[in-house]
């Protein structure tokens, strides 16, 4: 009798004891994902920066987000109190955090990427998706053809659908977006990446181009060559369903 007593009072004893371990454990999981999901603020950017803009100027681009602790880069900058004197390495996206290594001294920035635009000249840019880009092999300094679609057409002589490429041998000044280039040793080299979203290209033209590029980003299509300074021109030929095949 005393043994089943003692045998009983050792289970209900360890019952207890189970129960508060497990309890216990729990009460650290919860403060476990109180502690990753408490939020902390971080700067986030909001509007695309250059690389090379000066800190001074970045607060403009920039909000106060709060997300939780796990999702929180631990180079992430909250303030930019301790960057003062520094210029952006890389160009700034919207949506991303600004982490600390995205802030550089002057002395360190490399060359923008950029070319002179020619005297006379102005810029321009326009977003393309990549196959309407080469499929993003495009660099500053090359020379593209500018062809313009308009779905309703754009010659008074002959309805319908037209392309023509119309702008030849256009100075790009700035490329935004391009992946960056496989190193010498990767094998993948003989077949660049593909960008994975849409670039702006800048190109440096006279007004009068400047305003057709304008016209056509809005109301028509645009799709760009690679046409070094050699390449044969055959003139202004529009193109129509017509005259495709011919």
């Amino acid at each position: 009798m005393k043994s089943r007593l003692l045998a009983g009072t050792a289970a209900v004893a360890l019952a207890l004891v189970g129960a508060l371990l497990i309890i216990s454990y729990a009460n650290g999981a919860d403060q476990r994902a109180v502690a990753n999901m408490e939020p902390r603020a971080v700067l986030v950017v909001a509007k695309t920066v250059p690389a090379g803009t000066g800190v001074e100027n970045l607060s403009a681009s920039l909000v106060t987000k709060h997300l939780p602790a796990s999702a929180v880069s631990s180079s992430a900058l909250n303030t930019l109190d301790s960057k003062a004197g520094t210029v952006t390495a890389t160009d700034l996206v919207p949506g991303e955090q600004l982490l600390s290594e995205r802030l550089i001294q002057p002395a360190d920035a490399k060359d923008d990427g950029t070319v002179k635009v020619p005297s006379g000249f102005q810029e321009v840019s326009f977003q393309l998706e990549p196959q309407r880009v080469v499929g993003g092999r495009i660099a500053p300094g090359d020379h593209v053809g500018i062809a313009m679609n308009f779905k309703a057409g754009a010659d008074k002589a002959k309805p319908g659908e037209t392309t023509q490429l119309t702008l030849r041998k256009v100075l790009v000044t700035t490329v935004q977006g391009a992946p960056q280039e496989n190193s010498k040793d990767d094998k993948a080299s003989q077949n660049p990446a593909v960008p994975a979203g849409a670039l702006i290209i800048t190109v440096a033209v006279n007004d009068v181009d400047a305003n057709k590029i304008i016209f056509t980003s809005i109301n028509g299509e645009l799709w760009l060559t690679k046409e070094p300074m050699d390449a044969a021109d055959s003139g202004p030929r529009i193109e129509h369903t017509d005259t495709v095949y011919k």
